[in-house]
């Protein structure tokens, strides 16, 4: 058994005292709470770990979103841009991996943030990531809804979305290790299916199932890009939110037991199941049962692709895969949301009120606050429900690439902070491959993508509503930051100033370590990675 040693704030070498950053003191109303407030329990393990950050990206935008991807994109588009984000969200892993093995508290990279750039920058960071996943949330809602009305629509979609709030908030007030084992348990059965599925798709590809070989025929009619390098471009915000959820192992860090065994074990096993989940040779983006702007309802392209090889059992097994992966990924979002939003208020950057925490260690008022905003997805009802899906696709995924972007400046201060210090890096128990080009290359990687994603609307004719929606979160970001920063008067941390210590947890050996068994073969590392 091991113990875990808590460190606080002591300034290395050469450097002076913090002049009045007050993050120990935040630190101490994070963990101990205030007033009523719990603190949060630390009782996640390895395996749920895993399984949270594989879930989160086995969801909507998988499962749904991939369809919207193809119309606009086709298949060799959405090759390209899922690809380059897989590349950005492996190098985004590397640099929070290595923070929050060392640095394992609440808040994570929100809470880096503010003690490694400027107090200003955790709140704009907390506050976008916070919208991050109430919008996908609300995505969620609204896929569901759709997804749902495959089998029947004489239920009024407004309903259904009802429905699934209810179950959504209440499975969210589960405490955190029940929210755990419900998480690793239907994130397996995702990861199990979709296993499965692939097999599947290539017995059609291949002609063994349904009405004859398809091969790469759908490459050559209609083609394999549906608008060039604008469907593209299009697609990158949507690869983005697929791909969200992947940095949720920082968030999870601060409830885990065992964060320097757990963290890196789970960011090295996440890159192997980081996939590129291809349906594109199976469909054309001419299908017009795809969802796009117009759809009132909408089917998965795995469900499509089934139903055309003349599996409609399949179909529906695959149909009720996708509702099981959305309620998976509804608790992952109300998880993150709920525990940014408590980061927030118990560091004064958001109504006090959002921090309190139950006996149970369940932040019910943050859970509740966040479930009440994701109801944006009753929008939805009033209008094209695949309209509101891509718009709240598009901020979701501009959302993304800040975070990620944000992610990359923190892991930059902070190594040049410990050279300042006198800190050596070979100490770190987990460190970024290739750094320091990886993280330089994934900053600008997300930059562009920032900017790049939406300039289809500067085309004609223009496009008022799709610029406002490519680009509207951008100067909110910077109003949250600089009017924090005026409001406050904060100033960026200085390298020497920089708490790099605060939070720390070390392994302490108190127990006799247990002697290593065989391997076990093939087998038993198949059950390594897939359940951890």
């Amino acid at each position: 058994m091991a113990a875990l040693r808590s460190h606080t704030y002591a300034p290395g070498p050469g450097a002076d005292e913090p002049k009045s950053s007050g993050y120990a003191e935040e630190k101490a109303a994070v963990d101990t709470g205030a007033g009523d407030s719990a603190p949060l329990h630390r009782k996640l393990k390895s395996r749920h770990l895993q399984m949270i950050a594989i879930g989160g990206i086995i969801g909507p935008g998988l499962l749904v979103g991939s369809g919207n991807a193809l119309a606009k994109a086709g298949p060799g588009g959405i090759l390209i841009s899922f690809s380059l984000v897989g590349i950005i969200v492996f190098f985004v892993m590397q640099s929070l991996g290595e923070l929050a093995t060392l640095i394992p508290v609440s808040g994570s990279f929100v809470d880096y943030a503010g003690r490694f750039v400027d107090p200003a920058a955790a709140f704009a960071l907390g506050w976008a990531y916070w919208y991050l996943w109430v919008t996908v949330l609300a995505n969620e809602y609204t896929a569901i809804s759709l997804v749902v009305m495959y089998w029947t629509d004489t239920v009024p979609q407004w309903a259904w979305i009802l429905v699934f709030w209810v179950v959504f908030g209440a499975c969210s007030m589960l405490g955190v290790l029940a929210y755990g084992e419900v998480e690793f348990w239907l994130a397996l059965v995702k990861v199990i299916s979709i296993s499965v599925f692939f097999v599947v798709a290539t017995v059609i590809s291949a002609g063994g199932i349904g009405p004859g070989p398809i091969g790469f025929k759908y490459w050559h009619d209609p083609g394999a890009f549906a608008d060039g390098i604008n469907g593209v471009a299009k697609t990158f915000v949507i690869a983005g939110t697929l791909y969200a959820g992947a940095e949720m192992i920082g968030i999870t860090a601060g409830e885990a037991g065992n964060p320097r065994k757990t963290v890196p074990r789970a960011i090295r096993q996440v890159f192997w199941r980081i996939l590129i989940f291809y349906v594109g040779i199976l469909l054309p983006y001419t299908d017009s049962r795809l969802l796009k702007s117009g759809s009132k309802t909408a089917s998965s392209p795995l469900t499509i692709a089934l139903k055309d090889a003349n599996i409609a059992p399949a179909a529906h097994l695959i149909n009720g895969l996708i509702v099981v992966s959305v309620i998976s990924a509804g608790n992952s979002s109300l998880y993150v949301a709920s525990r940014t939003m408590l980061y927030l208020a118990r560091t004064n950057k958001a109504p006090a009120f959002l921090g309190r925490v139950d006996a149970r260690g369940v932040p019910w008022t943050a859970l509740l606050a966040s479930n009440v905003f994701a109801g944006i997805s009753f929008l939805s009802v009033s209008t094209n429900a695949g309209e509101v899906y891509q718009a709240l696709i598009t901020l979701s995924g501009v959302a993304t690439f800040l975070v990620w972007g944000t992610i990359e400046v923190v892991h930059i201060r902070f190594r040049r902070a410990m050279a300042v210090q006198g800190q050596s890096v070979a100490a770190l128990p987990f460190r970024a491959l290739w750094y320091p080009y990886g993280a330089y290359a994934c900053l600008a990687a997300n930059i562009f993508l920032v900017l790049f994603q939406g300039y289809t609307c500067f085309l004609t004719p223009w496009s008022p509503k799709d610029f406002v929606i490519n680009y509207i979160l951008l100067p909110i970001f910077a109003l949250f930051w600089i009017g924090y920063k005026l409001w406050h008067k904060t100033e960026v941390v200085r390298l020497a100033d920089m708490d790099i210590y605060t939070g720390r947890r070390d392994m302490i050996d108190d127990e006799p370590t247990a002697p290593k068994t065989s391997s076990g073969g093939f087998l038993a590392k198949v059950k390594r990675v897939v359940v951890g």
